[in-house]
C-alpha cells in the first residue's frame, strides 16, 4: 500500500475485483467521507505492453472526462513501485446490471430516466475526444443520491483530428459491428452500446443473441434489429425510431451522442433527475 496513499485515506473494505487488483472503501483521514479506491497490483501487468500502457491510461483519461455529474469523479492518483491506487467517487447504489435483473422490462419513461444522463455522460467524453468503449449495464452505477455515473474506463481511448480507433475491446453483446471487423472505427461504438441497453431495458432481451461468444459476434455483424409484435407491441415508434438510429449497422449513419439527446423520444418528457430507487428496484 502506498504510503501517501495511507496518509491521506484510511482503506477499508474490499467491494469489488478485477483482472489487476481490487476496489476498496476508503475513507479520508481529514474528514471521514466514503470513496472508493482502486489499486492495481503492476506486477500482474509487467509483461504486457499493451496492459501495462491501458493502466495508465485509463487514470489519465478519467481524469480529463471527471467533473461531469454523470462520469465517476476522481478525486486522487498515488503511485509506487508495486501499485496503482485511483481514489474515485463512491457509488454505493449497485449498478444498472443489477437492476435490469432485478425486472423483466423498463417502462419507457424509467428507460429514459437512464438513457438521458448516460447519454449526457457519453457526449462529454466524445466532446473531449475520448471514446469509452466498453459501455454496458456493469459500468453505469448509482451513488447513494441514485445519481448514474458512467465508470471503468479500462478499455477507454482517445480519437479526433481524424483519427480512427482499432482493437476488438468490448463485451460481446454489446459490442458494435465494425468493432468485431477489425476494422478501424470511431467513437459511435458508444451509441451502438447504448442502443444495445435501451433495447434490452425495453424488451427484457438483447436485441443480437447467441450461446456463445462467436453466435453472438455472428448475430452482431448481421445486425438484423426486430421489434417482435408480442415484445414491443405497447413499445413507441419513437422509441423503435431511436433504436434504428442508434443500432444503425452503417457507423457512418447512425446517430452520433449529440444527436440521440435531441431526438423526440430523447425530450419528450425526460429528464436527467435521478432515478427514483422505487422504479428500479
Amino acid at each position: 500500500m502506498s504510503g501517501a496513499l495511507e496518509r491521506e485515506y484510511r482503506v477499508g473494505e474490499e467491494v469489488g475485483k478485477g483482472r489487476y487488483g481490487v476496489v476498496s472503501r476508503c475513507y479520508s483521514a481529514a474528514t471521514g467521507e466514503c470513496f472508493a479506491v482502486k489499486s492495481i497490483d503492476k506486477r500482474l501487468i509487467q509483461y504486457d505492453a499493451v496492459d501495462s500502457q491501458c493502466l495508465h491510461n485509463e487514470a489519465k483519461l478519467m481524469q480529463l472526462v471527471s467533473g461531469h455529474p454523470n462520469v465517476v469523479a476522481v478525486f486522487d492518483v498515488y503511485e509506487d513501485d508495486q501499485f496503482l491506487h485511483v481514489v474515485l467517487e463512491y457509488c454505493g447504489s449497485g449498478d444498472l446490471f443489477e437492476r435490469i435483473t432485478a425486472r423483466p422490462v423498463f417502462a419507457e419513461s424509467e428507460a429514459r430516466r437512464v438513457m438521458v444522463p448516460l447519454m449526457e455522460a457519453i457526449a462529454h467524453c466524445h466532446r473531449l475526444g475520448v471514446a469509452h468503449r466498453d459501455i454496458k449495464p456493469d459500468n453505469i452505477l448509482f451513488d447513494s443520491y441514485n445519481e448514474l455515473k458512467l465508470a471503468d474506463f479500462g478499455s477507454a481511448e482517445c480519437f479526433g483530428n481524424g483519427r480512427l480507433m482499432s482493437g476488438i475491446v468490448g463485451t460481446p453483446y454489446y459490442v458494435a459491428p465494425e468493432v468485431v471487423t477489425g476494422m478501424d472505427y470511431n467513437e459511435k461504438v458508444d451509441v451502438w452500446s447504448a442502443g444495445v441497453i435501451l433495447y434490452i431495458m425495453l424488451a427484457g432481451i438483447p436485441p443480437f443473441y447467441g450461446e456463445s461468444a462467436g453466435e453472438i459476434f455472428e448475430s452482431v455483424l448481421r445486425a438484423n434489429l426486430r421489434f417482435p409484435r408480442s415484445i414491443f407491441s405497447s413499445v413507441s415508434s419513437e422509441a423503435k425510431d431511436l433504436l434504428r438510429r442508434m443500432l444503425c449497422k452503417d457507423a457512418w449513419r447512425r446517430f452520433s451522442a449529440d444527436q440521440v439527446l435531441r431526438h423526440p423520444w430523447m425530450t419528450s418528457g425526460g429528464d436527467s433527475r435521478p432515478v427514483p430507487a422505487a422504479l428500479l428496484a
